[in-house]
């Protein structure tokens, strides 16, 4: 038998992460146990390896069982590929063995071409639907570009910001077919300047050069700082899910959302997520608007709220760990698009490890394990002094993203950053919204503030993962980033201005506020209790002045083990 390069998702479980990658694993498995997934395949890892080993080509043998893939696709869902009457389209999204946050990419609505889309509404008389075909059409030019063909996506939302402008409306749902229609156009134009060459309008080209683009994606700048940083071998290389879409954008009746069982930032056990009627996912994930709690949705989409609950409780006790899901509500029908074990605050992890021992989930020995150590310094992060917060006032609000408290000089760029950073100042990285390339720059930041995006966008997954404070979707800021200056509270505040930033409360102080150190209690205390109940290592300190030794003992140091005389 020639190697197996594809695997349906009803052919894998989540035992298969190694070959199938996290996403393509836990959707086989959400398969296995019956929810409503959108049924595809997933190319394996080990193609991707291969990508590498053949000089960066996909050779044809994965290629053909791409295609038969397609064919089963095809079969399952009763459309066709590239079919003028029935067109089936696709999303083409990374999946790794270890869930890496924004650093792979995503192309959705995979399979539209000028054809497709007039036979698509000759095929529906309806004017939404119209609107709906060139919104998603649009939106698959600018990410295929951007993704595939790395054409910048600012070009893309410069024409999009210019329409909005020129139709005086705010937002990109306020646009109309005919505004889409145009921007259409005016994309594929863009991508010929850009390119020199007409936008590929064969579906097969579009889904090879898209495979390819998520394989070349393991191997970009982002991918390997965040490799880097979370010891994730290079070696491991990524698998690719391709599926049917299901269309957030399609109507009012419809809509995509992101969610946690847990809230990831205090580990309180409710649920906590964002929702956004008539929109596809990455309008939540890139914070483009500012969404609603999930609780609203039971009161827009009651069927689809109640289905989705009950899924809640089904992965949390298939899983026994908090999950993130991503899932899409078309037509009032649900439809899971992927669950993980969720990222959480450091804080967060201790209560649902606890938690998780007290429901029965998991021994005492699995929630120590659960802990990333590296995590735990968050922990011992600096909150603002007591004293001097209650005499603050804030001059702004937005959601707090990532706890703790930040205070530095205003900077507006990634690389801005980097750069005053390594001169030895903090600074605060105040942006629009973070995407990707950011990264570099959001690791050089005391703290993070954006104008648009959710509890679950870019900047604030990140920002958790780090244990950096982060401030998100604070709207009232009046951002000029070309200027390097943003207006909040009829203030104006330039590079290098002092601002503090409270990444539990959303709070936005104009100035300095001191911090403070924090201290060990409650779970900290119960997690360490139970670490120190099974481990069999000893633990002493370096250390080599009376605080550090008192500090040392506090959190439950057994005696000096370096000491140097130098500093005494």
């Amino acid at each position: 038998m020639a190697n197996k390069w594809v695997y349906m998702f009803e052919e894998g479980d989540m035992t298969m992460r190694n070959l199938l990658g996290g996403k393509g694993a836990n959707l086989a498995e959400m398969t296995k146990i019956g929810l409503p997934v959108p049924q595809g395949f997933t190319v394996t890892t080990e193609a991707c390896t291969q990508y590498y080993e053949d000089g960066r080509k996909i050779n044809d043998e994965i290629m053909g069982q791409v295609m038969q893939g397609v064919a089963k696709m095809e079969e399952i869902n009763g459309k066709k590929f590239g079919d003028h009457t029935n067109p089936l389209l696709v999303s083409v999204r990374s999946g790794a063995r270890a869930s890496m946050p924004g650093m792979m990419d995503t192309i959705l609505n995979l399979g539209l071409n000028d054809d497709v889309v007039a036979a698509m509404i000759a095929g529906n008389s309806d004017p939404a639907f119209e609107r709906f075909v060139y919104d998603s059409y649009r939106r698959f030019i600018q990410m295929f570009s951007d993704v595939v063909m790395e054409v910048g996506k600012k070009y893309f939302e410069q024409l999009i910001d210019k329409m909005k402008e020129e139709k005086g409306v705010k937002y990109d749902v306020d646009l109309t077919a005919a505004d889409l229609k145009d921007l259409a156009e005016q994309f594929k134009a863009e991508y010929k300047k850009q390119l020199g060459e007409d936008f590929p309008s064969d579906p097969v080209e579009q889904l090879k050069l898209a495979i390819e683009a998520v394989f070349r994606s393991w191997d970009n700048p982002r991918a390997n700082v965040y490799r880097r940083d979370n010891d994730i071998p290079y070696s491991w290389g990524t698998a690719v899910n391709v599926m049917p879409m299901v269309f957030g954008n399609l109507n009012n009746n419809s809509g995509t959302g992101v969610a946690f069982t847990r809230d990831p930032a205090t580990g309180e056990n409710k649920l906590m997520g964002e929702f956004l009627i008539n929109a596809q996912g990455e309008d939540v994930v890139a914070g483009v608007r500012t969404p609603m709690p999930i609780a609203q949705m039971e009161k827009e989409f009651p069927e689809a709220y109640a289905d989705f609950i009950k899924v809640c409780d089904i992965l949390e006790n298939h899983y026994h760990d908090m999950q993130d899901m991503e899932f899409t509500v078309e037509n009032k029908k649900l439809y899971m698009l992927q669950c993980r074990n969720g990222k959480r605050t450091a804080q967060a992890a201790l209560k649902i490890a606890c938690d998780l021992v007290d429901e029965g989930h998991k021994s005492e020995a699995e929630a120590v394990a659960m802990i990333d150590p590296r995590n735990l310094d968050t922990l011992l992060h600096p909150q603002f002094d007591a004293a001097a917060l209650k005499k603050a006032t804030p001059m702004g609000k937005g959601l707090g993203a990532s706890p703790g408290a930040a205070c530095g000089k205003v900077v507006f760029t990634a690389e801005d950053a980097e750069v005053w950073n390594e001169k030895g100042e903090k600074v605060i990285l105040v942006r629009l919204e973070t995407s990707p390339e950011d990264i570099t720059g959001m690791k050089a930041a005391q703290g993070i503030l954006t104008v648009r995006g959710g509890m679950t966008s870019h900047a604030a997954v990140v920002a958790r993962g780090m244990g950096t404070c982060c401030v998100s979707g604070c709207g009232d800021i009046n951002m000029d980033e070309e200027n390097k200056k943003f207006t909040l509270a009829g203030k104006e505040f330039h590079e290098g201005d002092y601002i503090s930033i409270d990444g539990s409360t959303g709070n936005i102080y104009d100035g300095v506020i001191p911090t403070v150190d924090a201290k060990i209690a409650g779970t900290f205390g119960r997690i360490m209790g139970w670490a120190d109940k099974y481990r069999k290592l000893k633990v002493r300190t370096n250390a080599d002045t009376p605080a550090d030794a008192k500090k040392a003992r506090e959190l439950g140091a057994e005696g000096i083990g370096l000491c140097r005389t130098e500093h005494m």
